[in-house]
């Protein structure tokens, strides 16, 4: 019985702090400090009981019937805390209707970016569920995350002077991650919907290498084209494949400089595989890169784990399924160089 003390003591907080939101409409710091504190308590596993006593619920409706921002971005945040801890909370807000009131956020001209971040927020773990996959499809929601990420940055803002607190930046990367979660786990229809923005990817990494904005762009290529063919097809018919190739190129005169450029390497080359995996016949768009050769010298790179170089070595063996003369070739030019 002492044991269902600090249950019960919990449980009566939650109901405390339930009434607390509803008699606080006035008080918008109010509100806001007692979703922290809700927020804090469901990390606790009381997610549940609170879906029970209806404050999933209220607190859902208070994120659309408040006139108060702040109230609105704690609203949002606490229910992504509690349905990413409870699959029945999950399974209770995992519907149209949310995913439109989610719409109307991110689309609304008032809506600051932090807004817009815990909206996207929510939209990502609730598409980590099958159903939201669909959802966020059949809504248009998912187009409403794709012109995110071709707006949220623009070209001048490529050269991010502190990306940790840049809220755009941290806007556009919830939104890269939200759309892996979209074609991912399965892999689903959203991928041919999501190579839509591969010419503003293709853009973004001719111009930018920093890893803050490769290592996102690469993730979501990586997925969208996976086990894909008409998808892959595509992104190598706009010269994404020789985009890539040119990226790794460039990292790897760095790498025996920086051990970050050899990391970020690896996160390409992971990627150009994903492009060939299933479609090895493209590999001969690398031979005139002499890529190959570029992947031996990666993996002789003595800071990389064993699992990077796994990794390296299928990229390698995708590359030479139908190439095997421009490996002879790439390892003729690399041995002349070095006469």
């Amino acid at each position: 019985q002492d044991r269902d003390k600090p249950k019960m003591n919990v449980k009566t907080d939650l109901n405390l702090l339930l009434e607390c939101l509803k008699y606080q409409m006035d008080c918008p710091l109010s509100q806001k400090e007692a979703l922290i504190t809700i927020y804090s308590i469901c990390q606790q596993n009381t997610s549940e009981y609170l879906r029970e006593i209806g404050g999933l619920m209220f607190i859902n409706d208070l994120a659309k019937s408040s006139v108060h921002c702040i109230v609105k971005e704690a609203a949002l945040f606490t229910l992504g805390i509690i349905i990413e801890s409870n699959v029945y909370c999950q399974q209770t807000l995992c519907t149209s209707a949310l995913f439109e009131d989610l719409i109307l956020y991110l689309m609304k001209k008032d809506s600051g970016v932090n807004l817009k971040r815990m909206s996207v927020y929510v939209i990502l773990v609730l598409v980590s569920n099958n159903n939201g996959q669909t959802y966020v499809r059949d809504t248009g929601c998912i187009s409403l995350l794709l012109q995110l990420f071709r707006t949220t940055l623009s070209t001048s803002e490529e050269d991010l002077s502190d990306e940790n607190t840049d809220p755009c930046y941290q806007l556009w990367s919830s939104v890269c991650s939200t759309l892996c979660a979209c074609v991912n786990n399965p892999q689903n229809d959203n991928q041919n919907i999501c190579c839509s923005v591969f010419p503003f990817a293709r853009k973004w990494l001719e111009n930018c290498t920093k890893p803050e904005i490769v290592r996102p762009i690469c993730s979501f290529l990586s997925l969208t084209v996976a086990n894909n063919s008409y998808v892959q097809k595509y992104f190598v018919s706009i010269g994404g494949l020789d985009t890539l190739a040119k990226v790794l190129l460039e990292l790897m005169h760095d790498s025996c400089l920086s051990h970050s450029s050899a990391k970020l390497a690896v996160v390409v080359t992971k990627t150009l595989d994903a492009c060939i995996a299933n479609y090895s016949a493209m590999g001969v768009v690398l031979a005139k890169y002499h890529t190959v050769s570029e992947l031996l010298k990666l993996l002789s790179n003595e800071t990389l784990n064993t699992g990077e170089k796994v990794s390296i070595i299928l990229t390698i063996g995708h590359c030479t399924e139908v190439c095997v003369v421009s490996l002879h070739q790439d390892w003729n030019m690399r041995e002349s160089s070095t006469k």
